[in-house]
């Protein structure tokens, strides 16, 4: 017979309790140990007794779970374990009751669990079993590397992170058909100048197909500062000059991809319908890729209210100041900073299968992005130029009435003033399968020829026709989002974009690889490779709806077509 107790280890300080057995014989003790425990509601036992083997029991428990846990021990053989203890118990409570004696009170229920085996388990000190828990909780917590703040040595704040990012691999075919006009004649009849203009902005092919493999990087992380205030920043590749383009062209030419910061914001959830954001931040407007190219950021602060009106009726109001362009005023420089401010309002209805309609109309008003012309020998309002420009809109050479010898410099002959109505109409009758049916309109209410003419100076044919407005109609049929393998979606859209229904520096810039002035087909699909990974395939096809100027032998110019191809592969985490 071998009887293994818990030994006491004297310190300067304290008692230690360990169990001083070989593991092997750890499993076989365990084992018999839940054997006896299947004895403490016999009579024989008394009620300390029976609440420290109930204690002792759901330890054993938790020791053999965690043995399997850590490999030591599999579940098979754990699940045998304990079904040979229950059967060994229920068999020693069977010759107890045969035997029956007179003398239950100081029958030994433990011996007759264990029988043959005559291992005797002594009993254990609440100490003991206290520091036994701590010191298992800590092995599993150390195991799954669980981050529990000051207990494990870890900064709490780790624990308010959030990071996400995406890396989407792309394959561009630019096609330009036969009988577009050259770059020369396109960029001087679009207030380019001659060829590109001296900001930097034109065409330098509008005839030669061209292939390109492209690259988008983005790395972002959240922080959760309170209860009600959180911050963001997120990287991204792409050029620092332009503001809706995060591609990046891969070639062994570039040494370096560039990086850049395109969210730096802070974030207030005053209510749970009530939120404030300021800095640079995504689209806050319910909107869709006909105004706002899907990677532009916005720079100031916004406002959004969401409040629910019932369990199908829900409002919602966003209202916003973005500054576009900081310009420090001074008698040399006259021109003032270019402002938007917006305002939208809508309302959403939630039908039982979780079918939804969405409305929203918008205004967004932007403000001294229209050219002044420069005075006579100065060069006062040089600041009206635009920063950043495709192609599309009106413009008109601010130098050409006071300093015709002076280099062009050319301005939106419009302001902008634009009234956006969307709706969305999403049928989940066929759930997971989802049609979206989705539309969008623009028109520019800052369009005044008679302001224009005052202000431009210009008349006749180069006085800007009153073109308008934008629309866009979409249907798409799949999942709403790609996210897990085999998840699909397929869609088509038209699109209609007058040359001043909107400012063609913040458009798409995939149709018509930018701008306005252009209509034209939209077809893609999507497919889900596997979790977070998917491929999709867009083909984009667009045609300028009015031509400006003539070309150099004075014959009208043909539209300008734009066919792209694109083939993504996309990868978030």
């Amino acid at each position: 017979m071998k009887t293994f107790l818990l030994a006491k280890k004297q310190s300067n300080s304290h008692a230690d309790w360990r169990l001083d057995v070989p593991p092997s014989m750890a499993l076989k003790s365990i084992f018999i140990f839940i054997s006896a425990l299947a004895f403490n509601a016999a009579p024989a036992v008394y009620a300390g007794e029976r609440e420290s083997l109930e204690q002792l029991r759901n330890t054993t428990t938790n020791l053999v779970n965690l043995l399997v846990q850590e490999g030591v021990l599999s579940k098979n053989k754990a699940d045998d374990l304990l079904k040979q203890a229950k059967q060994d118990a229920a068999k020693a409570k069977e010759k107890d009751a045969l035997e029956n004696t007179a003398d239950a009170q100081k029958a030994d229920p433990i011996n007759a669990a264990i029988d043959e085996k005559m291992v005797r388990v002594q009993y254990v000190p609440e100490i003991v079993k206290q520091e036994m828990k701590e010191d298992i909780k800590k092995d599993v917590m150390a195991t799954l590397n669980y981050k529990a703040g000051s207990r494990l040595g870890i900064p709490d704040w780790i624990d308010r992170l959030t990071w996400e990012g995406d890396v989407r691999l792309r394959y561009q075919n630019d096609r330009f058909p036969v009988g577009n006009p050259d770059p020369d004649n396109f960029n001087l009849a679009n207030g380019h100048g001659d060829k590109v203009s001296p900001s930097g902005f034109g065409l330098n092919n509008t005839t030669d197909d061209r292939n390109r493999m492209r690259l988008r990087a983005r790395l972002g992380v959240k922080a959760q500062v309170n209860d009600w205030m959180s911050a963001g920043v997120r990287l991204t590749t792409g050029n620092s000059n332009d503001p809706i383009s995060p591609n990046q062209t891969q070639e062994a030419a570039s040494a370096k991809y560039s990086l850049g910061l395109d969210r730096a914001f802070v974030k207030a959830d005053i209510k749970p319908w009530v939120s404030v954001v300021g800095g640079r931040f995504e689209n806050p407007w319910f909107s869709t890729d006909l105004l706002w190219d899907p990677d532009l950021a916005f720079d100031g602060a916004a406002a959004k209210f969401s409040p629910n009106i019932n369990d199908s009726w829900s409002a919602f109001a966003t209202v916003g100041a973005f500054p576009l362009d900081e310009i420090e005023g001074s008698n040399l420089n006259k021109a003032d900073s270019k402002w938007m401010y917006g305002s939208q309002a809508g309302i959403k209805w939630t039908s039982p299968n979780k079918s939804t309609a969405k409305l929203g109309i918008a205004l967004y008003d932007f403000k001294n992005v229209e050219g002044i012309p420069n005075p006579t020998g100065l060069e006062s309002y040089n600041a009206t130029v635009p920063a950043f420009r495709t192609k599309g809109n009106s413009y008109f050479d601010i130098n050409q009435q006071n300093n015709s010898s002076t280099a062009a410099k050319y301005s939106l002959a419009s302001k902008f003033r634009d009234l956006n109505i969307t709706g969305e109409i999403d049928l989940a009758s066929f759930d997971p399968i989802h049609i979206i049916l989705t539309g969008d309109y623009v028109r520019n209410l800052g369009f005044d020829s008679h302001e224009i003419a005052k202000r431009t100076g210009l008349t006749g044919n180069f006085m800007p026709k009153k073109q308008v407005n934008a629309y866009q109609m979409k249907l798409a049929v799949g999942m709403p989002a790609i996210n897990q393998q085999k998840d699909w979606q397929a869609f088509v859209a038209y699109k209609r974009i007058e040359a001043d229904s909107m400012l063609d520096s913040y458009t798409d810039s995939d149709f018509y690889l930018g701008g306005t002035n252009a209509k034209g087909w939209v077809l893609g699909a999507s497919y889900g490779l596997d979790k977070n990974t998917w491929l999709s395939a867009r083909w984009f096809s667009a045609d300028e709806i009015s031509p400006r100027g003539a070309s150099t032998f004075g014959t009208a110019l043909s539209p300008l077509s734009v066919d792209v191809l694109m083939l993504d592969l996309n990868a978030k985490f």
